[in-house]
């Protein structure tokens, strides 16, 4: 069974406003890295739609740095599930997941081979709250904003995880993976 990867950026002070972040070329590398240790990313929806408007091919040249482009290929050539009640079709290497999220999610890690990469905040709150997820990544962003959502807001246990790695970057923002304490 593949694991169920979650990676998020995050400010020091908690938001998770993607327009929050440091975009630079170290941190769009290690992202590349997370895109190639899943065989298939799985969204909610308005992941999907922001992920699919910033990345889907075509891009009008010179739009963003060259050092973004290794990022924009592996994401656009990877597979993803949508988890939506409200999407008719989607497409992008794309497709749909309804009924149960447990079970879906639980059949999907059976199928895979290097695992799952999810990102967002609605589905993971459930996948969290569903014990689904197998590894936490916090990118935590020297920056502190004052505004944006937070994570896991309304998670209804406890989750109790455990620091497996560290990285830091130039920037000053550091990556921590954790998994939950069985």
């Amino acid at each position: 069974m593949g694991p169920l990867r979650y990676s998020i950026n995050v400010t020091l002070d908690g938001c998770c406003d993607h327009r929050a972040g440091v975009a630079d070329e170290d941190l769009h590398r290690h992202a590349v890295e997370n895109l190639e240790r899943a065989d298939a990313l799985i969204f909610g929806r308005i992941t999907y739609e922001m992920m699919q408007a910033a990345w889907r091919p075509p891009m009008r040249t010179g739009e963003r740095p060259d050092w973004m482009e290794p990022f924009a290929r592996t994401i656009d050539a990877a597979k993803k599930y949508v988890v939506s009640s409200t999407l008719d079709r989607v497409d992008w290497n794309a497709e749909l997941v309804r009924g149960d999220l447990g079970k879906a999610v639980q059949q999907l890690k059976r199928e895979s081979g290097k695992g799952l990469l999810v990102g967002g905040l609605q589905l993971p709150l459930a996948l969290a709250e569903l014990g689904l997820i197998d590894e936490y990544e916090f990118v935590v962003q020297p920056r502190l904003v004052g505004h944006g959502p937070t994570l896991f807001a309304g998670l209804s246990k406890l989750i109790d995880l455990k620091l497996v790695s560290r990285l830091e970057f130039e920037s000053g923002a550091v990556a921590m993976r954790y998994e939950p304490r069985k």
